[in-house]
């Protein structure tokens, strides 16, 4: 096929950088040797860029101590930044968060988050923490190797784990158009509802109702429903 006109200019490779799971730095050097050592290996002068990251990410008090003496949040850490030394377009992290306290994961996250709205990075994220994957613009859930789903967050709760509204009611007969299961004489439960459906409901029937929950789908119920078993 000729062109008609313009020019399509070809991008250089995009840069990626990688979090494993089990850290590849020295745990006899300190941060600081650690992450210059790493930052040597590259063409490009980093100093600022790394200066930047070191107190982004908080590693000040700590820069001159050994890795191997870090407990695991502050590993953690240091590992996110010797992966950004060379400013990634995009970065892997391999369940980042396992087996750090729920204080850290929220440190570290936030830290994540304000790169991705400051420097537009792009996460790839492998997790086993699904409420984790929930802050993802798209997700997809995988059994040996196949992926079985994907889609938004909302897009999968929404069509494997809907919300249930149970409603009990005085006997009176519910006036509503909506699909509802009967559970007992008095319980009836609905299924896929949003927010303002609900409300609608509560408030049409308000002298009918005696009590009244609703719970809202999870991403773990999603899972669950999907691979037919709970996350180990």
């Amino acid at each position: 096929m000729t062109p008609t006109s313009g020019m399509i200019t070809r991008r250089q490779g995009i840069k990626i950088g990688v979090v494993f799971q089990d850290s590849i730095l020295d745990k006899e050097l300190s941060v600081k040797d650690n992450l210059n050592f790493r930052s040597n290996l590259y063409h490009e002068d980093h100093t600022e860029w790394v200066h930047h990251l070191i107190n982004l990410m908080g590693l000040t008090h700590f820069l001159n101590q050994r890795y191997g003496t870090l407990s695991g949040g502050q590993r953690r850490r240091v590992d996110i930044t010797r992966a950004l030394i060379a400013d990634p377009d995009i970065l892997f992290l391999d369940e980042p968060t396992t087996g750090l306290d729920l204080q850290t994961r929220l440190v570290i996250w936030n830290l994540l988050q304000r790169l991705q709205k400051e420097h537009g990075l792009t996460i790839f994220l492998t997790t086993h923490y699904l409420e984790e994957a929930e802050n993802a613009d798209q997700m997809y859930i995988l059994e040996n190797g196949k992926i079985l789903v994907s889609g938004s967050v909302t897009e999968i709760k929404q069509q494997y784990a809907p919300t249930k509204l149970v409603v009990t009611t005085n006997g009176h007969q519910l006036h509503t158009s909506y699909s509802e299961k009967q559970l007992t004489s008095q319980k009836f439960s609905f299924d896929g509802l949003n927010c303002s459906e609900v409300i609608t409901l509560l408030h049409s029937n308000q002298e009918y109702i005696i009590n009244f929950s609703y719970t809202p789908g999870s991403i773990n119920d999603a899972f669950v429903k999907i691979t037919g078993k709970e996350l180990q």
